[in-house]
Parts: structure tokens; C-alpha cells; sequence
């Protein structure tokens, strides 16, 4: 086999990362094909080489795709990396047809968590009670979905924005990463009040990241439960300082009694926070950029008080966005379709079906998430039905997919709108 030709980029800690993420094999395996991937530094005018670790990266056809939204190609940077490599292709870039894709689920452990998202939602939890996040459909670094079933097993969702990203996006342009990030919260304990950047001042991170552009839809909700979402009126930067310095953040924050079913939409920029007692399905920009600016005074497991982050937090508030409330569902012209939430960053629908329907056929991706009964899709390679908890990625090439509930289904439907650009 050929060597691939060589490519120069940027590195840095994230790009590493990358790097090790999309990984189609793994070391020893390649090294059994007779292949010999290296990755070496060069110093530039400014900083001295840095040996980096061998590691393996996926040969994909015209160029090299990394998990994150890297691309290994001519770049400007303190020093730069080589990249050779003697791969077989992985199978992800084998042309057999896309089909409705299921992914093994990431468990985020928190201090806030608990076992709801294995009691109620099915996820298969360890010991301890403190099971936060279910990352759904992910590709934000080293946090990739990895395809379970079907010709594609195995497969990390940045492969496939690399390798087929044209039948992944359908209608969009071409992505550096999958723009969408879906995962389920079980609030067992209430989290830190907390604020998210907009785009253009993630892009000034390093490394850059996306915004947080969010949607909540509440699956749960115990008495007494509340969701902080957006500032009082009147509330500006210095009363929010005020209050935090004073341990009483809270005080600038509006509050309400969620029920079951209500949608929460928080623009980058809103103050929020998810009380006790909630499980939640979120849907948001692919980003995991957050600004702790207070958290409840307590202390995180090592019995010291988690990091805040408040300065920035400052900086990023949206102090003219107010208080924030459920979003009163709106009607498509489909009495089993209602929308929930439309903004420039995602749609959000929910169906409820009693008989089949088909979905798709609009040249783009859905996220289909089940959160009540029972659901069969047309083509899945999973062996049994979507259940509550289950999630499903239908790529623009699919087409139409028929829909099946096993009686009363409930799921939430999250794609791109028609302009969307990129992330």
C-alpha cells in the first residue's frame, strides 16, 4: 500500500486529542496490517520542538478529518506536526449505503447526578449514585458516539462527518464537526447556576469551541421541583456581581415550578440553572464551554469547593435577555407534530404517534429521540425497538423512513433549519 502524502497542522493539547479520537484501529492492530503511523513535531522561529506520542489516524481519501473540527492541512502555528501514515481504510469509508444509526451512549459522572437515567431512561449504570449526563449524539473532541450496530460498527460520528458528510448533511454544506450535541440530565441534585458563551466569544478560546445555544424538555419533575432560567428585570452586571460575592446569585435569578412536558429554550448568554428533582432531554450546540458563576456554596467530592468561573461568566451574560419560561408548543399543519423550539442553531419537534408515519425525505439529518413508548424505524440495524431512552441519527441520505410505534409513542425530533450554514 502506498504511503498517504504528508500534511502540516497546527497542534496543540485538542488537536492531539482529535487525533486520538478517531481512531479506526487500534495500534496493535495497525501495526499487524504492516503499517507505521508516526506523529513527529518540527520547531518553528518561535518555540522549540515537542516530541509528541505515536499515535494512529484514519487515512480518508483527499484529506485527513479530526475529531473536533481540525483538518490536517497547511496551517499557521507556534509548531507544526507531521503526519505520516500507512493505514488500510477504515470501513466507515467503504460506500455502502447509510441507515438509521444508533450510537453507545457516554455516562458523565457529577456530584448532582443519580440513577434515574438507568431506572427510568434504561442506560446501563456501575455502582454509585451520582450518574449526571447520557451524551446521546456527540462529536466534540474526544468525546465521539461510536456506531453500534450494523456495517458501521464501530465508527465514531467524526469519521462519518469526514467521510460522508455530503449524505450525512444532505441539503447543509459540508461540517468540520456534527453541529448538534443530544444527551439526557438527571438532576438528582440541583446543578451550579451557570451561563454559556455565543459563538463569537468561543471562538476566542483555546482551543476555539462552538456557543451554547440550548433547549430543555422536562421527561420528570418531583414536587417542588424549580428550573432558574434568565435574570429578574432590572437585574444588571453589578447586582449580579453583588449577589454572587454575597453567596445569594440566586437572588438575581428568575425561578419557576416546571411540569412535565414543558420546553425551556436558553440562548447562549441566559443565566440558568436545573433544580433537584428533574430529568431532562436537551438538546444544544455541539460545545461543552461552561461558566460556573455560583454553586450553591458547596463542595464537590474531593470536600473542596468546585472552580467558578466568574469573570467570564460577567463577560458572557446576556443582562437584556429577562426572565425565561416555558415555551408554549406551536402548531406545523400535522396534528401529531408540534414544535417546540426553531432558532438559527436547531429545530426541535415533538411527535406523538398511535400508527405508522414516515420521517425524512428533506435532505438533512434527524436526531430521533424516544421519550415514552416503544418505536420501530424502517432499516434500524438495532435488534430491538427504540425505547424510552433510545436515540436514533438518520442521515439526509436514508429518504423517507417509515415509523412504527408499538402502541403510544412519544419522541423528540432535532435537525438543522433550512438556512443553517456551519457550525
Amino acid at each position: 500500500m502506498p504511503l498517504a502524502p504528508r500534511w502540516s497542522a497546527p497542534v496543540d493539547r485538542q488537536t492531539v486529542r482529535g487525533l486520538a479520537a478517531v481512531l479506526g484501529t487500534s495500534n496493535a492492530e495497525a501495526h499487524r496490517a504492516g503499517s507505521s503511523p508516526i506523529i513527529s513535531t518540527r520547531p518553528s522561529p518561535h518555540n522549540r520542538a515537542t516530541r509528541l506520542p505515536a499515535l494512529q489516524v484514519p487515512w480518508l481519501g483527499q484529506s485527513v478529518k479530526l475529531a473536533g473540527g481540525f483538518t490536517i492541512a497547511a496551517g499557521d502555528a507556534s509548531f507544526s506536526a507531521v503526519v505520516a501514515l500507512q493505514l488500510p481504510k477504515p470501513k466507515m469509508c467503504a460506500m455502502s449505503p447509510l441507515y438509521p444509526l444508533r450510537f453507545r451512549p457516554i455516562l458523565r459522572r457529577y456530584i448532582w447526578g443519580g440513577r434515574k437515567l438507568g431506572s427510568v431512561l434504561g442506560k446501563e449504570l456501575g455502582e454509585g449514585d451520582d450518574y449526571a449526563e447520557s451524551w446521546e449524539v456527540v462529536d466534540h473532541g474526544e468525546d465521539q458516539s461510536v456506531v453500534t450496530d450494523g456495517p458501521l460498527a464501530g465508527a465514531t460520528l467524526a469519521e462519518l462527518v469526514a467521510g460522508r458528510g455530503p449524505e450525512l448533511f444532505g441539503m447543509h454544506p459540508p461540517q468540520p464537526r456534527f453541529p448538534l450535541l443530544l444527551k439526557f440530565l438527571d438532576a438528582n441534585r440541583k446543578l451550579s447556576l451557570q451561563v454559556h458563551p455565543d459563538d463569537q466569544r468561543a471562538r476566542r478560546l483555546d482551543p476555539p469551541d462552538l456557543g451554547k445555544t440550548e433547549a430543555w424538555v422536562v421527561l420528570a419533575a418531583e414536587p417542588d421541583s424549580v428550573i432558574y432560567a434568565g435574570l429578574k428585570p432590572g437585574v444588571d452586571r453589578q447586582q449580579l456581581a453583588q449577589h454572587i460575592q454575597q453567596g445569594a446569585a440566586q437572588e438575581s435569578v428568575h425561578r419557576f415550578q416546571p411540569r412535565p412536558g414543558d420546553c425551556v429554550f436558553l440562548p447562549s448568554g441566559v443565566v440558568h440553572a436545573i433544580g433537584a428533582g428533574l430529568l431532562i432531554a436537551e438538546i444544544q450546540q455541539a460545545s461543552d464551554t461552561t461558566y460556573r458563576l455560583f454553586d450553591w456554596n458547596r463542595v464537590g467530592a474531593d470536600g473542596q469547593p468546585r472552580p467558578l468561573h466568574i469573570e467570564q461568566g460577567l463577560e458572557a451574560t446576556d443582562y437584556a435577555a429577562g426572565p425565561v419560561y416555558p415555551q408554549p408548543p406551536r402548531p406545523t399543519g400535522q396534528s401529531h407534530i408540534e414544535r417546540l423550539v426553531e432558532c438559527e442553531k436547531f429545530v426541535l419537534d415533538r411527535w406523538r404517534l398511535d400508527g405508522p408515519r414516515t420521517l425524512g425525505g428533506d435532505h438533512r439529518f434527524h436526531i430521533v429521540s424516544v421519550i415514552e413508548g416503544q418505536l420501530t424505524v424502517a432499516g434500524d440495524a438495532g435488534k430491538q425497538p427504540l425505547a424510552k431512552g433510545s436515540t436514533v441519527l438518520l442521515p439526509a441520505a436514508v429518504g423517507e423512513v417509515e415509523l412504527s410505534p408499538l402502541g403510544a409513542v412519544e419522541f423528540l425530533d432535532a435537525y438543522l433549519p433550512q438556512d443553517f450554514s456551519k457550525a
